[in-house]
Protein backbone atom coordinates (compact mmCIF):
# COMPACT_ATOMS: atom_id res chain seq x y z
CA UNK A 1 0.00 0.00 0.00
CA UNK A 2 1.28 3.66 -0.78
CA UNK A 3 2.02 5.47 2.24
CA UNK A 4 2.37 9.73 1.93
CA UNK A 5 4.63 11.16 3.92
CA UNK A 6 2.28 14.40 4.92
CA UNK A 7 3.69 17.36 6.18
CA UNK A 8 0.91 19.70 7.29
CA UNK A 9 0.46 23.22 5.21
CA UNK A 10 2.17 21.97 2.59
CA UNK A 11 2.47 20.28 -1.04
CA UNK A 12 1.59 16.60 -0.14
CA UNK A 13 -1.93 18.00 0.49
CA UNK A 14 -2.13 17.95 -3.11
CA UNK A 15 -1.30 14.13 -2.90
CA UNK A 16 -3.62 13.04 -0.88
CA UNK A 17 -6.07 14.74 -3.40
CA UNK A 18 -4.60 13.02 -6.46
CA UNK A 19 -4.96 9.51 -4.86
CA UNK A 20 -8.66 10.45 -3.49
CA UNK A 21 -9.55 11.60 -7.28
CA UNK A 22 -7.51 8.11 -7.94
CA UNK A 23 -9.58 6.14 -6.00
CA UNK A 24 -6.23 4.42 -4.41
CA UNK A 25 -6.26 2.95 -1.03
CA UNK A 26 -3.46 4.41 0.85
CA UNK A 27 -1.64 5.18 4.49
CA UNK A 28 -0.81 8.66 5.86
CA UNK A 29 2.11 9.11 8.14
CA UNK A 30 1.35 13.02 9.72
CA UNK A 31 4.71 15.08 10.30
CA UNK A 32 3.93 18.68 11.91
CA UNK A 33 5.87 22.02 10.99
CA UNK A 34 8.57 23.31 13.72
CA UNK A 35 6.39 26.34 14.84
CA UNK A 36 9.11 28.77 15.18
CA UNK A 37 11.38 27.87 11.79
CA UNK A 38 8.40 26.65 10.04
CA UNK A 39 10.26 23.70 8.64
CA UNK A 40 9.78 20.49 8.23
CA UNK A 41 11.00 18.18 11.23
CA UNK A 42 14.36 16.07 10.95
CA UNK A 43 12.66 12.69 10.95
CA UNK A 44 11.67 13.38 7.20
CA UNK A 45 14.92 13.01 6.58
CA UNK A 46 14.95 9.49 7.69
CA UNK A 47 12.42 8.85 4.56
CA UNK A 48 14.86 10.59 2.20
CA UNK A 49 17.66 12.54 2.64
CA UNK A 50 16.24 15.82 1.96
CA UNK A 51 13.89 15.89 4.77
CA UNK A 52 10.88 17.47 2.39
CA UNK A 53 7.61 16.80 1.80
CA UNK A 54 5.62 15.22 -0.12
CA UNK A 55 7.79 12.08 -0.42
CA UNK A 56 5.40 8.33 -0.74
CA UNK A 57 6.78 4.30 -0.57
CA UNK A 58 5.34 2.36 -2.92
CA UNK A 59 6.60 -0.69 -1.81
CA UNK A 60 10.08 -0.84 -1.60
CA UNK A 61 10.16 2.47 -3.77
CA UNK A 62 10.49 6.14 -2.22
CA UNK A 63 9.75 9.12 -3.92
CA UNK A 64 10.22 12.47 -3.71
CA UNK A 65 9.12 15.66 -5.78
CA UNK A 66 5.61 16.59 -6.48
CA UNK A 67 5.77 16.73 -10.04
CA UNK A 68 7.63 12.96 -10.68
CA UNK A 69 5.32 11.91 -7.75
CA UNK A 70 1.97 13.14 -9.55
CA UNK A 71 3.73 11.88 -12.99
CA UNK A 72 3.65 8.23 -11.44
CA UNK A 73 0.61 7.87 -9.76
CA UNK A 74 -1.37 9.22 -12.79
CA UNK A 75 0.26 7.02 -15.14
CA UNK A 76 0.63 3.93 -12.81
CA UNK A 77 -2.91 3.78 -11.31
CA UNK A 78 -4.72 6.38 -13.03
CA UNK A 79 -6.56 3.31 -15.18
CA UNK A 80 -6.16 6.32 -18.40
CA UNK A 81 -7.66 8.83 -16.51
CA UNK A 82 -6.44 12.08 -15.74
CA UNK A 83 -3.67 12.20 -18.26
CA UNK A 84 -4.24 12.48 -21.84
CA UNK A 85 -3.33 10.09 -24.60
CA UNK A 86 0.51 9.67 -25.16
CA UNK A 87 0.82 11.86 -28.54
CA UNK A 88 -1.46 14.48 -28.66
CA UNK A 89 -0.96 17.82 -28.27
CA UNK A 90 -3.43 17.34 -25.29
CA UNK A 91 -0.22 15.59 -23.76
CA UNK A 92 1.87 17.86 -24.31
CA UNK A 93 0.23 20.67 -22.98
CA UNK A 94 -0.61 18.22 -19.97
CA UNK A 95 3.26 17.81 -19.72
CA UNK A 96 3.58 21.50 -19.76
CA UNK A 97 1.46 22.44 -16.44
CA UNK A 98 2.71 19.46 -14.90
CA UNK A 99 6.50 21.08 -14.77
CA UNK A 100 5.35 24.46 -15.15
CA UNK A 101 3.62 24.57 -11.37
CA UNK A 102 7.23 23.84 -9.69
CA UNK A 103 9.67 25.35 -12.59
CA UNK A 104 7.61 28.65 -13.11
CA UNK A 105 5.33 29.68 -10.98
CA UNK A 106 6.47 28.86 -7.57
CA UNK A 107 9.69 30.52 -7.59
CA UNK A 108 8.56 33.95 -7.24
CA UNK A 109 5.77 33.38 -4.76
CA UNK A 110 8.67 31.57 -2.81
CA UNK A 111 11.18 34.58 -3.16
CA UNK A 112 8.01 36.52 -2.00
CA UNK A 113 7.27 34.36 1.03
CA UNK A 114 10.83 35.17 1.83
CA UNK A 115 11.22 38.69 1.87
CA UNK A 116 7.82 38.74 3.32
CA UNK A 117 9.88 36.88 6.37
CA UNK A 118 12.61 39.18 6.38
CA UNK A 119 10.72 42.42 7.16
CA UNK A 120 8.50 40.56 10.35
CA UNK A 121 12.26 39.01 11.57
CA UNK A 122 13.48 40.94 14.87
CA UNK A 123 16.56 42.54 13.40
CA UNK A 124 18.68 45.31 15.30
CA UNK A 125 16.90 48.62 15.00
CA UNK A 126 19.99 49.62 12.79
CA UNK A 127 19.69 46.89 10.70
CA UNK A 128 16.20 46.49 10.28
CA UNK A 129 14.96 49.67 8.27
CA UNK A 130 18.03 48.90 5.87
CA UNK A 131 16.08 45.14 5.81
CA UNK A 132 13.34 46.71 5.34
CA UNK A 133 14.35 48.98 2.12
CA UNK A 134 16.09 46.56 0.60
CA UNK A 135 13.29 43.68 0.67
CA UNK A 136 10.79 46.13 -0.27
CA UNK A 137 12.73 47.27 -3.33
CA UNK A 138 13.35 43.94 -4.71
CA UNK A 139 9.92 43.19 -4.34
CA UNK A 140 8.20 46.05 -6.50
CA UNK A 141 11.22 45.85 -8.82
CA UNK A 142 11.51 42.51 -9.62
CA UNK A 143 9.20 39.37 -7.58
CA UNK A 144 6.25 41.14 -7.94
CA UNK A 145 6.04 42.48 -11.63
CA UNK A 146 7.13 38.24 -12.41
CA UNK A 147 4.21 37.33 -9.87
CA UNK A 148 2.11 39.31 -11.91
CA UNK A 149 3.46 38.51 -14.57
CA UNK A 150 2.62 34.98 -14.50
CA UNK A 151 -0.66 34.81 -13.19
CA UNK A 152 -2.23 37.57 -15.68
CA UNK A 153 -0.70 34.71 -18.10
CA UNK A 154 -2.72 31.87 -16.34
CA UNK A 155 -5.72 34.29 -16.21
CA UNK A 156 -5.57 34.59 -19.71
CA UNK A 157 -5.10 30.48 -19.98
CA UNK A 158 -8.29 29.45 -18.30
CA UNK A 159 -10.51 32.18 -20.20
CA UNK A 160 -9.76 29.29 -23.02
CA UNK A 161 -11.03 26.53 -20.96
CA UNK A 162 -12.08 25.36 -17.63
CA UNK A 163 -9.26 23.20 -17.03
CA UNK A 164 -5.74 23.70 -17.74
CA UNK A 165 -5.45 21.28 -20.37
CA UNK A 166 -8.95 21.68 -21.72
CA UNK A 167 -12.07 21.05 -20.80
CA UNK A 168 -11.33 17.62 -19.22
CA UNK A 169 -9.57 17.46 -15.36
CA UNK A 170 -6.33 16.31 -15.05
CA UNK A 171 -3.53 15.56 -13.07
CA UNK A 172 -1.95 18.86 -14.09
CA UNK A 173 -5.21 20.85 -12.19
CA UNK A 174 -3.57 19.29 -8.92
CA UNK A 175 -0.28 20.17 -9.63
CA UNK A 176 -1.36 23.41 -11.00
CA UNK A 177 -3.71 23.72 -7.75
CA UNK A 178 -0.51 24.62 -5.25
CA UNK A 179 1.01 27.79 -6.84
CA UNK A 180 -2.72 29.29 -7.32
CA UNK A 181 -3.62 28.89 -3.66
CA UNK A 182 -0.30 30.40 -2.32
CA UNK A 183 -1.20 33.73 -4.73
CA UNK A 184 -4.20 34.47 -2.93
CA UNK A 185 -6.15 35.22 -6.11
CA UNK A 186 -8.75 37.47 -5.82
CA UNK A 187 -11.86 39.29 -7.59
CA UNK A 188 -9.63 40.85 -10.12
CA UNK A 189 -8.68 37.62 -11.94
CA UNK A 190 -11.94 36.24 -12.41
CA UNK A 191 -11.06 33.16 -14.38
CA UNK A 192 -8.57 32.24 -11.35
CA UNK A 193 -11.48 32.39 -8.49
CA UNK A 194 -13.64 30.15 -10.88
CA UNK A 195 -11.26 28.07 -11.08
CA UNK A 196 -10.17 27.32 -7.46
CA UNK A 197 -13.89 27.46 -6.73
CA UNK A 198 -14.13 23.91 -9.25
CA UNK A 199 -11.36 22.78 -7.74
CA UNK A 200 -12.54 23.24 -4.02
CA UNK A 201 -15.94 21.86 -4.77
CA UNK A 202 -14.63 18.60 -5.98
CA UNK A 203 -15.36 15.46 -3.61
CA UNK A 204 -11.97 14.18 -3.99
CA UNK A 205 -10.21 17.59 -2.62
CA UNK A 206 -12.99 17.78 0.35
CA UNK A 207 -12.15 14.32 1.21
CA UNK A 208 -8.33 14.79 1.30
CA UNK A 209 -8.71 17.94 3.55
CA UNK A 210 -10.48 15.44 6.07
CA UNK A 211 -7.97 13.02 6.26
CA UNK A 212 -5.24 15.42 5.97
CA UNK A 213 -6.30 18.05 8.56
CA UNK A 214 -5.46 21.65 8.68
CA UNK A 215 -4.18 23.06 5.48
CA UNK A 216 -3.13 26.85 5.51
CA UNK A 217 -0.87 27.50 3.22
CA UNK A 218 1.76 30.12 4.36
CA UNK A 219 1.31 33.87 3.21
Amino acid sequence: MITVHHLNNSRSQRILWLLEEIGLEYEIKYYERDPQTMLAPASLRQVHPLGKSPVITDGTMTLAESGAITDYLANRYGEGRLVPPPETPERLRYTYWLHYAEGSAMPPLLLNLVFDRIEQEPLPFFVKPIAKLISSRTKSSFISPQIAQHFDYLEAELGKSLWFVGDEFTAADVQMSFPIEMARIDASRPNLVKYLDRIHSRPAYQQALARGGTYEIPS
